[in-house]
């Protein structure tokens, strides 16, 4: 049941409810969603409202956030327990009066976008009706362009993945929508290589739109024309950089353009381009069919909306999940993946959005709400809502340590900071892991950070600081007393990753005999001397 401060939020932003006689008959459909677009309250008559006399003031409750409803959920079909083909999708709503939106003009469609209070899906969090009017109103000549990213390539995201793969006609029509609100000629959706089915799902929704008359020339009637191309990447750009990923999609290096100019005005092929989220195009044609103000009645102010949350790690049911902004991490874990594993007192931290943001530790995740603003508060953010728990089990250092190497492998290296800086993060990572490192080198890590945050082309060596920056603010006192263990030598190298041969023995001795030419550095043995006890090259 919704609360006093979110209901008279709604109430206030809906101006007419639709009557229940040209009230859409479709699955999904609440009471909430029966907010009139602009062709069905021009038949409306609103009734005035009665007058009351003066009553005291009653103290509005304290908002509480979450418990989403079905019949108030975008994606009905995440998991899959309908087809994702064009028949069942029309079924769930998906393709109803499209044309009519597209009546309202590119203005009445970025409009209720920014009624909506709809921010980006993808991790920055920026809001989504403005964005989309960046693009030029005049043309010059050149087309405007629509890049979707369906890369996906943020380590522990995989929400999109579950749209392309069950609701692939959200997508599509959410193209059509946003791309005529741009005054887009066509869609460029760019997904993610290894993501195989994912594809064969999407080209086969595309050309089932096409089929039906709902792109192509005279898109759903419309007398627009709009197209949509998939193409398919292979990991060739920095993860999450918009002008990467057109350099990707256009042939080259998937390297950061210097900017400005920005896409809006010089993206794809030299042309007008914006580039967005796969979930922030899906919703869009359902926050037209249901209004601004249904959607902006789920979630805080200036954080509305639903969300799809997707939870992995130390949990009892990991999984993607619909919900509603603004709803506390720890009911969030409870009541849709079971709690952490063990009890809640067993976990350790928490990484809330996508392994770029820092690390919040059990005694944060304890309040904490799962919004752009309420994550910012505590020093960390809510980017893609990808949220990985860790229990107690894990090594804290060992987790950051591993999304250093990430970084460091992602890193394109034309930015000094981020090509010099991402390494360095990650051999001291590697020392401190082993307690192999001095107390000084805490603050020079940090000092590190600082260097790499803010001082590159693109967000990638934002991404590379924050999870270190994390660890500092929260484990410090892990990593001291880590040091104080490794200069007692009471560390066993034997319970930490191998990030490079120490001298173990390899288990698989025969394969790297063979693969190594009788060449092992498995245990300090040349094959030519395999009496030998020291590691001998032959050209030494």
């Amino acid at each position: 049941m919704r609360v006093a401060t979110s209901l008279s939020k709604f109430l206030k932003t809906s101006s007419t409810t639709c009557p229940a006689s040209v009230a859409p008959t479709l699955p999904g459909w609440s009471s909430r969603s029966l907010h009139c677009s602009r062709a069905v309250t021009a038949a409306a008559t609103p009734t005035p409202p009665t007058q009351k006399s003066a009553q005291p003031e009653t103290p509005a409750l304290t908002a509480t956030y979450g418990g989403l409803a079905d019949q108030d959920r975008i994606f009905s079909n995440i998991y899959g327990e309908n087809d994702w083909r064009l028949k069942d999708a029309e079924k769930r709503g998906d393709w109803y009066r499209t044309k009519d939106f597209l009546t309202w003009g590119p203005d009445g469609i970025v409009n209720e976008i920014k009624a909506s209070g709809l921010r980006g899906r993808g991790g920055a969090g920026f809001p989504s009706g403005m964005k989309w009017s960046f693009m030029p109103k005049q043309s010059d000549g050149r087309p405007n362009f629509l890049v979707v990213n369906a890369d996906e390539s943020e380590p522990g995201t995989c929400k999109d993945r579950e749209i392309m793969r069950k609701e692939p006609h959200k997508l599509v029509e959410g193209c059509l929508i946003a791309g005529y609100a741009m005054r887009a000629r066509a869609a460029y959706i760019y997904i993610r290589g290894e993501f195989f089915n994912e594809a064969m799902i999407l080209e086969e929704a595309i050309h089932e739109a096409y089929e039906a008359g709902y792109l192509g020339t005279n898109a759903c009637g419309s007398g627009y024309d709009f197209d949509v191309y998939l193409h398919r990447g292979a990991g060739a750009y920095i993860c999450g950089e918009e002008t990467g990923l057109i350099e990707s999609l256009e042939g080259r290096q998937g390297k950061p353009r210097l900017k400005p100019p920005f896409p809006a005005q010089c993206g794809l092929y030299g042309c007008p381009t914006t580039v967005t989220n796969v979930e922030t195009v899906a919703v869009a044609p359902t926050i037209m069919r249901r209004g601004a103000s249904w959607f902006d009645a789920f979630g805080r102010p200036n954080n509305s909306g639903t969300k799809l949350f997707c939870i992995s790690g130390h949990v009892n049911n990991p999984c993607t999940v619909e919900e509603e902004m603004s709803i506390s991490l720890k009911d969030l874990l409870e009541k849709h993946c079971g709690g952490v594993r063990g009890v809640w007192d067993n976990m350790l931290f928490t990484i809330p959005g996508g392994s770029s943001v820092p690390v919040i530790p059990k005694s944060v995740c304890d309040d904490v709400l799962m919004d752009f603003d309420a994550l910012k508060e505590v020093q960390s953010g809510l980017g893609t809502a990808a949220v990985t728990v860790f229990d107690k089990s894990v090594d804290p250092i060992a987790c950051i340590r591993r999304l250093a190497h990430f970084y460091k492998h992602e890193s394109c290296g034309q930015c000094t900071p981020c090509r010099e800086g991402t390494g360095w993060l990650e051999q001291i990572l590697d020392r401190m892991e082993i307690g192999d490192a001095d107390e000084r080198e805490i603050p020079m890590l940090d000092e590190i950070t600082r260097q790499i945050e803010g001082h590159t082309i693109c967000a990638l060596g934002d991404a590379a600081a924050w999870p270190p920056q994390g660890l500092i603010r929260h484990f410090k006192h892990t990593i001291e007393e880590r040091i104080d263990q490794g200069a007692k030598g009471e560390v066993d190298l034997s319970k930490y990753y191998q990030k490079s041969w120490t001298g173990a023995p390899f288990t698989n001795q025969e394969w790297v005999q063979e693969v190594g030419k009788g060449h092992s550095y498995a245990n300090g043995v040349d094959g030519n001397n395999p009496d030998g006890n020291v590691l001998h090259h032959p050209r030494a």
